[in-house]
């Protein structure tokens, strides 16, 4: 498949028509699944996939177009070898030529062969507050990514890491509309319940949050489904 040319009016408006469709996704797996199948689409590769940094520095995979890259990916979770970790850590594009002549990770690249996977492009997804993740490109074709190709990666790698930091923003909001509504229901208990107003309430139930360790929001909500505050 050919790659994008992006000084066409056809590529220029396939790459507009990608940015409407990551803004419009409608939540964080259906932004990063577009961006996979952009991907096979706009370059010259067999596979795609993205990796997401989640809480306590995990990774998480929440999009691929093949099995062979959700068993790439396993092969450098939990390790620091390997492009996806030099990606990660440096913030840089990372190639790989050819798998069978590459020796910065022997072990890695000797696995990846045998999954028929010659050339790799780790590009970071990066935002202001810094790396997000990695979009994955692979192909069962040595030598696979020239400038053109990492030239078009990094234009998606960047639509992407706007939409995936735009995704994470959005259910950050949720999830503290959420809280918010928890703690209001918790508080109108305390307040029926013990005739205290809603500053009482409040203080009583950051407390119990303090005292025992635990998210405000969750003493709300066992208080809401047990009618008792935790002890």
């Amino acid at each position: 498949m050919s790659v994008i040319d992006l000084t066409s009016g056809v590529g220029a408006e396939r790459f507009a028509q990608l940015a409407v469709d990551l803004h419009g996704s409608g939540g964080m797996e259906e932004t990063v699944q577009a961006v996979v199948d952009f991907a096979l689409q706009a370059l010259a590769c067999s596979h795609a996939g993205v990796a997401l940094i989640v809480r306590g520095g995990r990774l998480e995979i929440p999009a691929t177009t093949d099995p062979v890259v959700a068993e790439i990916y396993a092969l450098q979770i939990g390790g620091d070898t390997g492009p996806l970790s030099v990606s990660m850590r440096e913030h840089t594009i990372v190639l790989v030529r050819d798998t069978t002549t590459d020796d910065r990770w022997p072990e890695w690249a000797g696995k990846v062969l045998e999954l028929g996977v010659r050339s790799v492009l780790d590009v970071p997804l990066t935002t202001a507050a810094g790396t997000v993740g990695v979009l994955g490109l692979y192909s069962t074709q040595p030598d696979a990514f020239g400038p053109d190709e990492e030239a078009i990666a990094h234009i998606l790698a960047r639509h992407a890491s706007v939409a995936v930091a735009s995704a994470r923003h959005e259910r950050n909001l949720a999830q503290a509309v959420d809280a918010r509504k928890l703690v209001g229901q918790a508080m109108g208990i305390l307040m029926e319940r013990y005739n205290l107003d809603g500053d009482r309430a409040f203080e009583v139930l950051r407390r119990y949050s303090q005292d025992t360790n635990t998210k405000l929001r969750d003493v709300a909500q066992q208080l809401i489904e047990t009618r008792k505050l935790p002890h």
